[in-house]
C-alpha cells in the first residue's frame, strides 16, 4: 500500500526541495478567483511564525545518505508547524497557477500542478509513515487534526473553478499540442482526476462534496485509531504450564513477558495464527478467536456506527458525482469496470471454494468424532492436524529452513537474476533500531533508490503487512529524484541472539511486499502522478503477487531455504510434501477472503437511499454473508468493524478488496510465461516484465500494460488450477 491523497491525484509531487526559514505569513480565506462558497467550506486561515519554524528539520536540507529523513532529529512537535507552513506554500503555488494572466498551456498549468506541493509531500511522507509505524498519543492527536485539514486543502484545489477552467482548456486543446507520450498521459490523468473529484459540478454541489470529504476524513481517521486501540488492548496472559500445552518452545519463548511472568497472546497476526494453530486449550482458542473477530465492536472503540456513516457518505457523494453507487464510481477505470463484473468474477471462485471448505469441515469433524461439534475457533488447529496426518508435514518442521535474513537474501538474489538489481546494506537514519536499509543499484551501478525493511510487530505499529514510500520517483527537466520505499511486516521478534524463523505463509508475504517495493522503486516514469505503484487496485497487486511464485521454485529454494543451524538446503522430500500440501485448506482460505470481498462490494453497491436505511452494521453483514451461503464455521477475513482496508481512509480499498484475487488471474497467467519459457529467470520474459510492469507505472491503462508484457489477455484457468479447483471447459484453451 502507498499513501495517496484523497483522489489519487498526485498534485503533491514527491520532490526533496530544501526550504529555508520563512517569514510569518497568512493567506486570506479566498483561493484566487475560486467560488466563494467553496472557499468558505474548504479554506481556513493559517498563520505560521518564524519562531514556530526555527530549527524545524523540515525547513532544512537533509544532509543524510540519499536524502533520507533525519528521523533522530524529527520530533512530534515539528509536524504541525511544518504542515501548516507547507499548506501555505501550496496555497501560494496553486494561486499562482490559477491566477496566471497568461493563456493556459501544458507548462504553466499541468506541469506547474505536477511540481506543486513538494514541501507538503516532504512533511506528510514522514508523518503518515510514522503514524503507521510509531504511533503514540501525540501523533494520534495530530492525525485527527491533520487528516481533515489535508482533505480540505485538496478539495480547495480540485474544486477551484478558475483552476479547473485552465485544466479543461488545456485538455480540450490536447490534439493540437503535440505532446510526448508521458505528457499526454499526465494531461489525461490530471483532467480525469479533477472531473472525478467533482470539478465540473455546479458550485452548490461542489460545496456538498467538499463537506462530505471533510467529514469522511474525520470518520476514517477515528475508525483507524479505534481499531488500533482495540487490537492492542486485547491480551491473554497465561501463567499455568497446563494452558500452554501444544505450544512449541520457540513460540513460548517469543511470547514470554518477563515483567508479567506470563505468556502473553496478542492479536498480532503472526502471534494469533500460531496460537490458534498450536494451542490444545480449546477454551483459550475460543477466547482468542472472539477477541479477534469482535474487535472494535463495543464501548468507545465500536466502529459499527462509523462504518455505517462512512458508507452513507460515500453513497451520497457518488450520487452527487452522477453514479448509482460508490462501487460504480471506484470501478469505472479498474480492470473489472463494474460492480456486476466484480460480483460475477468472485462467484466463479466462491462456488468451488465454498464447496471445498465444506469438505474440509467434514474432514475435521470426522477427526474429532463425537467429542464435540466443530466450530470456527477449531479451524486453524484441526486443519494443521489434517495437514500433518495427510501429508506428514508440520509447519514447525519447515520453519528452521526459512530464516528471515536468508529469505531476504533470496529475494535480493531473485531481483538480481530477474532485473539486474543489487542490494547493499547501508548506515542510515532509522525510526526504530530494528529497521534495516539498503541502497539499490542497477546492473550498471547507477543508483535506483533506498529500500527500508521494518519487519517486527510492536505496540506502536499497526497490524498487517504493507509497502509505502517516503519519497516517490520523478525525472522532470533532467532532475532525477529516486524513490525511498519501505516494507513492513509484523513478525514476532525472537529472543535476543536467536534467529527469526518464518512459516511459509510469512515467506510469501515477504516476497509479496517486496514486489510492491520493487514496483515503487523501479519506476522510469518522469511524473509522480503515474509513477511507481499508482494505478487501479485490481492491477497494482499483480507486481506483488507474481513474485510469490518464485518462493517455492526448486532453484529458488536451493538459494535461500537453508537450515539456520546446519546450512542444509531444504530436503527435496520435504519440498515435495510442501507442494502436495500447497492447496491444503484452500477452501477455507478462498472462502474467508471472498466473503470479505463480497462484504466490501455490498457495502459499496448501496444507493444513497439504501445506505441511509442501514442502522446495524453487524446485522447488515450477517444478511449479506448468509445470502451468499457462508457457513457458520468460517469468519470473513475482515468483518466490518475491523475492515481497515476499506474504512480507515477516505477511499483506500473500498469496492476494491477483490483486487487481490483479480490480480491472482494476472499473476498466475503471468508466471506461466516463465514456465512456457522453461526458465523462471528467462531474460526475455523478465525484460518484458521489467519494462511494462515495474518500470511503466501507470503509463497506459492497466489492461494494455498487461498485454504489452504477456502478449495476450489473462486467462482465469491458471488461477483455478493453482487453487486446486476444477476448470470449466469453456475457460480451457
Amino acid at each position: 500500500m502507498k499513501i495517496k491523497n484523497l483522489y489519487a491525484i498526485s498534485l503533491l509531487a514527491a520532490c526533496l526541495i530544501a526550504c529555508g526559514g520563512k517569514d510569518p505569513k497568512s493567506v486570506p480565506n479566498e483561493p484566487g478567483r475560486a467560488a466563494a462558497e467553496i472557499a468558505k467550506t474548504t479554506f481556513e486561515e493559517i498563520v505560521v511564525t518564524a519562531a514556530e519554524m526555527e530549527g524545524n528539520p523540515f525547513t532544512q536540507e537533509w544532509d543524510t545518505p540519499f536524502g533520507i529523513p533525519p528521523f533522530e532529529s524529527i520530533t512530534d512537535s515539528h509536524f504541525m508547524p511544518a504542515f501548516k507552513d507547507a499548506v501555505l506554500e501550496l496555497r501560494e503555488e496553486i494561486a499562482a497557477i490559477a491566477d496566471n494572466p497568461e493563456p493556459p498551456n501544458f507548462d504553466n498549468t499541468i506541469l506547474a500542478l505536477e511540481l506543486s506541493g513538494a514541501q507538503m509531500s516532504k512533511v506528510l511522507g514522514v508523518f503518515f509513515n510514522l503514524v503507521s509505524m510509531e504511533m503514540n498519543d501525540e501523533k494520534r492527536k495530530l492525525q485527527a487534526v491533520i487528516s481533515p485539514m489535508y482533505t480540505r486543502e485538496i478539495d480547495s484545489i480540485t474544486l477551484n473553478e478558475t483552476l479547473w477552467a485552465r485544466v479543461d482548456t488545456v485538455y480540450q486543446q490536447r490534439d493540437s499540442l503535440e505532446l510526448g507520450e508521458q505528457e499526454a498521459r499526465l494531461l489525461q490523468l490530471t483532467h480525469r482526476n479533477f472531473v472525478r473529484a467533482g470539478a465540473a459540478l455546479d458550485a452548490d454541489t461542489k460545496t456538498k462534496v467538499a463537506a462530505i470529504n471533510s467529514e469522511m476524513s474525520e470518520l476514517t481517521t477515528q475508525f483507524a485509531q479505534n481499531l488500533l486501540r482495540a487490537t492492542k488492548s486485547f491480551k491473554i496472559e497465561i501463567t499455568e504450564e497446563a494452558d500452554v500445552v501444544g505450544l512449541t518452545d520457540n513460540f513460548k519463548t517469543s511470547i514470554w513477558d518477563e515483567d508479567k511472568q506470563a505468556w502473553v497472546v496478542t492479536l498480532d497476526r503472526s502471534v494469533y495464527e500460531t496460537f490458534m494453530t498450536q494451542s490444545q486449550n480449546r477454551d483459550l482458542r475460543k477466547r482468542a478467536f472472539n477477541g479477534y473477530r469482535l474487535r472494535a465492536t463495543e464501548g468507545d472503540t465500536d466502529n459499527g456506527p462509523l462504518a455505517i456513516k462512512i458508507a452513507q457518505l460515500r453513497a451520497k457523494r457518488a450520487a452527487l458525482l452522477g453514479y448509482d453507487n460508490h462501487a460504480q464510481y471506484i470501478l469505472e477505470y479498474n480492470m473489472a469496470r463494474t460492480p456486476a463484473g466484480v460480483e460475477e468474477f468472485l462467484l466463479k471462485v466462491w462456488e468451488p471454494g465454498l464447496a471445498r471448505a465444506k469438505e474440509e469441515r467434514s474432514d475435521m469433524q470426522a477427526m474429532i468424532g463425537d467429542r464435540f461439534t466443530f466450530a470456527g475457533h477449531d479451524w486453524w488447529h484441526y486443519s494443521e492436524k489434517v495437514r500433518a496426518n495427510r501429508f506428514n508435514l508440520e509447519q514447525e518442521k519447515i520453519k528452521p529452513y526459512f530464516d528471515l535474513e536468508a529469505v531476504k537474501a533470496g529475494a535480493f538474489e531473485m531481483a538480481d537474476r530477474l532485473f539486474g538489481l543489487t542490494f547493499m546494506e547501508i548506515e542510515a537514519p532509522f525510526w526504530n533500531d530494528k529497521v534495516t536499509a539498503y541502497e539499490v543499484t542497477e546492473a550498471d551501478g547507477s543508483h535506483l533508490g533506498v529500500f527500508f525493511f521494518d519487519m517486527y510487530a510492536r505496540d506502536s505499529k499497526r497490524g498487517g503487512a504493507w509497502m509505502n514510500s517516503f519519497r516517490s520517483g520523478s525525472n522532470i527537466d533532467g532532475e532525477s529524484i529516486r524513490p525511498i520505499v519501505v516494507n513492513n511486516l509484523n513478525l514476532t521478534a525472537p529472543p535476543e541472539g536467536q534467529p527469526t524463523l518464518l512459516n511459509f505463509s510469512e515467506v510469501e508475504t515477504l516476497f509479496h511486499e517486496f514486489g510492491h517495493g520493487l514496483h515503487g522503486l523501479m519506476t522510469k516514469i518522469d511524473y509522480t502522478t503515474f509513477s511507481g505503484v499508482d494505478g487501479p487496485r485490481d492491477y497494482t497487486e499483480f507486481p506483488a503477487q507474481i513474485l510469490e511464485h518464485w518462493t517455492s521454485q526448486p532453484i529458488m529454494l536451493g538459494l535461500y531455504a537453508k537450515h539456520y543451524e546446519t546450512g542444509e538446503v531444504i530436503p527435496e522430500a520435504l519440498v515435495e510434501r510442501m507442494m502436495l500440501a500447497a492447496n491444503h485448506n484452500q477452501g477455507f482460505a478462498t472462502t474467508e477472503f471472498i466473503a470479505a470481498a463480497l462484504l466490501d462490494l455490498r457495502w459499496h453497491m448501496l444507493t444513497e437511499k439504501e445506505a441511509m436505511a442501514i442502522t446495524d452494521a453487524r446485522a447488515f453483514e450477517e444478511q449479506v454473508l448468509r445470502g451468499y451461503g457462508l457457513i457458520d464455521e468460517i469468519e470473513p477475513r475482515y468483518r466490518t468493524q475491523y475492515f481497515s482496508h476499506i474504512f480507515s481512509s477516505n477511499t483506500g480499498y473500498s469496492a476494491g478488496y477483490y483486487a487481490y484475487l483479480w490480480s491472482e488471474i494476472l499473476d498466475a497467467d503471468g508466471f506461466n510465461a516463465f514456465l512456457e519459457a522453461e526458465d523462471i529467470f528467462d531474460p526475455e520474459v523478465a525484460g518484458r516484465l521489467k519494462k511494462w510492469v515495474y518500470e511503466a507505472g501507470g503509463l497506459m491503462e492497466a489492461d494494455e500494460l498487461y498485454r504489452k508484457f504477456r502478449g495476450s489477455n489473462p486467462d482465469i484457468a491458471p488461477l483455478l488450477r493453482g487453487r486446486g479447483f476444477a476448470v470449466p471447459t469453456e475457460t480451457e484453451d
